[in-house]
Protein backbone atom coordinates (compact mmCIF):
# COMPACT_ATOMS: atom_id res chain seq x y z
CA UNK A 1 0.00 0.00 0.00
CA UNK A 2 2.78 2.28 0.69
CA UNK A 3 4.13 1.95 -2.33
CA UNK A 4 1.22 2.68 -4.28
CA UNK A 5 0.69 5.40 -2.31
CA UNK A 6 4.31 6.91 -2.84
CA UNK A 7 3.52 6.20 -6.79
CA UNK A 8 0.51 8.55 -6.58
CA UNK A 9 -1.85 5.34 -7.50
CA UNK A 10 -3.69 5.50 -4.51
CA UNK A 11 -4.24 8.12 -1.69
CA UNK A 12 -3.88 6.30 1.25
CA UNK A 13 -4.64 7.87 4.78
CA UNK A 14 -3.23 6.78 8.73
CA UNK A 15 -4.53 8.18 12.10
CA UNK A 16 -2.39 9.58 13.93
CA UNK A 17 -2.57 7.14 16.96
CA UNK A 18 -1.62 4.39 14.00
CA UNK A 19 1.64 6.81 13.51
CA UNK A 20 2.54 6.17 17.52
CA UNK A 21 1.88 2.43 17.26
CA UNK A 22 4.56 1.77 14.21
CA UNK A 23 7.63 3.85 15.82
CA UNK A 24 6.41 1.72 19.09
CA UNK A 25 6.51 -1.42 17.10
CA UNK A 26 9.36 -0.44 15.08
CA UNK A 27 11.85 0.67 17.50
CA UNK A 28 10.90 -2.59 19.48
CA UNK A 29 10.81 -5.43 17.26
CA UNK A 30 12.94 -8.63 18.56
CA UNK A 31 15.21 -8.49 15.93
CA UNK A 32 19.04 -9.85 15.91
CA UNK A 33 19.95 -6.48 14.20
CA UNK A 34 18.19 -3.90 16.16
CA UNK A 35 17.07 -0.71 14.26
CA UNK A 36 17.54 2.71 15.65
CA UNK A 37 14.81 5.13 17.00
CA UNK A 38 16.32 7.83 14.51
CA UNK A 39 16.60 5.10 11.12
CA UNK A 40 12.27 4.19 12.29
CA UNK A 41 11.82 7.81 12.60
CA UNK A 42 13.06 8.70 8.90
CA UNK A 43 11.32 5.75 7.80
CA UNK A 44 8.09 7.15 8.73
CA UNK A 45 9.17 10.35 7.38
CA UNK A 46 10.00 8.68 4.21
CA UNK A 47 7.44 6.23 3.79
CA UNK A 48 4.48 7.22 5.97
CA UNK A 49 4.50 10.77 5.94
CA UNK A 50 5.25 11.76 2.85
CA UNK A 51 2.80 9.72 1.18
CA UNK A 52 0.13 9.58 3.47
CA UNK A 53 -2.61 11.67 4.43
CA UNK A 54 -2.93 12.18 8.00
CA UNK A 55 -6.13 11.85 10.29
CA UNK A 56 -6.78 13.14 13.35
CA UNK A 57 -9.03 11.78 16.25
CA UNK A 58 -10.49 14.56 17.99
CA UNK A 59 -11.87 14.18 21.63
CA UNK A 60 -15.40 13.42 20.24
CA UNK A 61 -14.11 10.58 17.98
CA UNK A 62 -12.33 8.99 20.77
CA UNK A 63 -15.64 9.47 23.22
CA UNK A 64 -17.68 8.33 20.16
CA UNK A 65 -15.55 4.99 19.41
CA UNK A 66 -15.30 4.35 23.69
CA UNK A 67 -19.17 4.40 23.92
CA UNK A 68 -19.62 2.55 21.18
CA UNK A 69 -17.24 -0.23 22.42
CA UNK A 70 -18.55 0.22 25.52
CA UNK A 71 -21.92 -0.19 24.51
CA UNK A 72 -20.98 -3.46 22.87
CA UNK A 73 -19.16 -5.16 25.39
CA UNK A 74 -15.75 -5.14 23.62
CA UNK A 75 -12.69 -4.58 25.49
CA UNK A 76 -8.72 -4.86 25.59
CA UNK A 77 -6.71 -4.39 22.20
CA UNK A 78 -9.37 -4.29 19.49
CA UNK A 79 -9.97 -0.46 21.29
CA UNK A 80 -6.74 0.42 19.19
CA UNK A 81 -8.62 -1.56 15.99
CA UNK A 82 -11.68 0.72 16.22
CA UNK A 83 -10.02 3.64 16.66
CA UNK A 84 -7.95 2.75 12.99
CA UNK A 85 -11.41 2.08 11.42
CA UNK A 86 -12.98 5.34 12.87
CA UNK A 87 -10.43 6.93 11.24
CA UNK A 88 -10.79 5.22 8.04
CA UNK A 89 -14.66 6.12 8.45
CA UNK A 90 -13.44 9.82 9.35
CA UNK A 91 -11.57 9.97 6.12
CA UNK A 92 -14.23 8.36 3.84
CA UNK A 93 -12.04 5.46 3.02
CA UNK A 94 -13.34 3.33 0.27
CA UNK A 95 -11.57 0.25 1.15
CA UNK A 96 -9.43 -0.52 4.71
CA UNK A 97 -6.94 -3.10 4.80
CA UNK A 98 -5.93 -5.62 7.74
CA UNK A 99 -4.94 -8.48 7.87
CA UNK A 100 -7.55 -8.88 10.83
CA UNK A 101 -10.29 -8.44 9.04
CA UNK A 102 -12.93 -10.22 12.27
CA UNK A 103 -12.12 -7.71 14.60
CA UNK A 104 -12.16 -4.65 12.28
CA UNK A 105 -15.94 -6.00 10.95
CA UNK A 106 -16.71 -7.18 14.99
CA UNK A 107 -15.40 -3.39 16.28
CA UNK A 108 -16.73 -1.14 13.13
CA UNK A 109 -19.44 -3.25 11.46
CA UNK A 110 -20.38 -0.15 9.61
CA UNK A 111 -17.50 -0.62 7.36
CA UNK A 112 -17.53 -4.21 7.03
CA UNK A 113 -18.07 -4.04 3.39
CA UNK A 114 -14.94 -2.38 2.86
CA UNK A 115 -12.58 -4.13 5.17
CA UNK A 116 -10.31 -6.29 3.21
CA UNK A 117 -7.13 -8.10 3.61
CA UNK A 118 -4.28 -6.80 1.47
CA UNK A 119 -3.70 -8.28 -2.19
Amino acid sequence: MALKSQRGEIEGCIGTHTLAELYAILTSLPVQKKVSSTEVWRLIQDSVLSSFEIVQLTKDDYQFVLESLSQNNIRGGTTYDALIAHAAYKANAHKLLTLNQIHFKRVYPALANIIEEPA
